[in-house]
């Protein structure tokens, strides 16, 4: 049988994969508190645009976005709650600035944080939270589709 080899691409390749998951699972459990791309980066021993140009081709956006995206989702868990205000809900998720999170939650749910509060507490009424988080989870790469466009 013939002997299969790693070649030094592919080593550096599987290493690179190993501490892009090691950034993707800090963003996970630290997404309260201030993350940069610096910081991630000096976690793993890699310059801020290698960072960011592997995390993307791995995972298909930027660090910055996929932190956000986990502030986004659990921001929406918060407001799903009803007791806090969206600016309590903003600080709890790590982010410093009421205007870019309701314009980054905005992108990624389509509706502003105000209305999804609103909105959510009818919609999962009654509904366990495993599910309704699934079921709410936000669109990445703003996908979302405007409010006002409906498809016929």
């Amino acid at each position: 049988m013939p002997q299969v080899t790693s070649t030094p691409d592919d080593t550096r390749h599987l290493r690179d994969l190993a501490l892009l998951r090691r950034v993707r699972d800090r963003i996970d459990r630290e997404y309260a508190r201030p993350l940069d791309v610096e910081a991630l980066a000096r976690g793993v021993n890699m310059s801020a645009g290698h960072l960011s140009r592997q995390f993307r081709r791995a995972y298909g956006e930027s660090p910055y976005g996929y932190l956000m995206t986990r502030r986004i989702e659990r921001a929406m868990a918060l407001l799903r709650r009803g007791d806090l205000s969206v600016t309590d809900v903003c600080f709890a998720v790590g982010c410093s600035s009421l205007g870019t999170f309701s314009t980054r939650f905005t992108e990624l749910v389509g509706v502003p944080p105000s209305v999804y509060r609103r909105r959510s507490a009818r919609a999962t009424a009654g509904m366990p939270s495993c599910v309704a988080q699934r079921v709410t989870r936000p669109i990445r790469n703003r996908e979302a589709r405007p409010a006002g466009r409906r498809l016929a």
